[in-house]
């Protein structure tokens, strides 16, 4: 790595690190530039480990010593500086220290990434990235085989998806599924799995009493609206978590959690608690 001591923060060379709470226009410019950011020294090694390659890295002159064997083999420059001069960059405060301008790995296609996969999760336009990166933790500490993420579901390698997934988002494998619910849900079909979408219908399956097949595609939906009807309909089986004290749903990132917990490979049959 090549240390590059910060002179001028409008240098055209940090432009990867410009303005990064315009939310709108880093949604544009990250994947057009072919580019993700990842946030701490843990995130940074937790992409490393998952063989992504770095462009550059913005760092904390207190932070370079703990960051420094992770980039030295790298061919790459190395940004350094004050806290407030990286603040004017940008845009907040660097708490955790470290950025690193990574190269956005090429995404497999659904086939591929699905050939020997059981358990599948399905984001339909989850719009909050925290929830994605919520997600994405969930589904690697409860070993998910792979994410699908629809086309307008928010970015995972988004800085805060990756933030809040702690580099879960580089652990799972994932992919986007172009055309859903439609030709997307008949291929999940085709490749021998049972969906299941899990919403508000009033013929639902109670998740307790839900005997999950050996290959199957959980699917959750958007943020207050839920799943799309179209996709309830095309499912396989619509599926809903049980509610007391008149709560109706929870958010999307608890309820996947309850949900993958519930239906994990080895548990395919209905929980103990119904069995009694």
């Amino acid at each position: 790595m090549h240390l590059v001591p910060i002179s001028d923060p409008n240098d055209p060379e940090l432009r990867d690190y410009r303005d990064l709470t315009d939310v709108v226009r880093r949604r544009l410019a990250e994947p057009a530039g072919g580019l993700y950011l990842a946030e701490s020294v843990k995130v940074i090694e937790r992409a490393l480990a998952a063989g992504h390659r770095p462009r550059s890295a913005l760092v904390l002159e207190k932070w370079l010593d703990e960051l420094a064997p992770l980039l030295d083999p790298y061919d790459i420059a190395v940004y350094v500086g004050e806290s407030a001069l990286l603040e004017s960059i940008t845009g907040f405060v660097m708490h955790r220290g470290a950025l690193a301008s990574m190269h956005r790995p090429e995404l497999p296609s659904v086939e591929s990434l699905l050939a020997g996969a059981r358990r599948v999760v399905v984001l339909e336009d989850i719009v909050d990235h925290t929830n994605v990166g919520a997600i994405f933790r969930c589904c690697a500490a409860l070993s998910v085989d792979a994410v699908l993420v629809t086309p307008r579901c928010a970015d995972p390698l988004y800085r805060r998806s990756v933030r809040v997934s702690m580099g879960t988002v580089f652990q799972v494998p994932w992919t986007k599924i172009a055309e859903w619910p439609g030709a997307g849900l008949e291929l999940l079909n085709s490749l021998g799995f049972r969906v299941a979408a899990f919403g508000l219908r009033h013929d639902a399956i109670r998740l307790d009493e839900y005997a999950a097949p050996e290959r199957l595609a959980l699917v959750f939906g958007t943020e207050g609206d839920g799943l799309a009807p179209s996709t309830m309909e095309a499912a396989d089986d619509v599926v809903v978590i049980p509610m007391a004290g008149g709560v109706d749903s929870l958010n999307v990132a608890s309820a996947a959690g309850i949900a993958i917990w519930a239906t994990r490979a080895g548990n395919p049959r209905p929980m103990l608690a119904r069995d009694e």
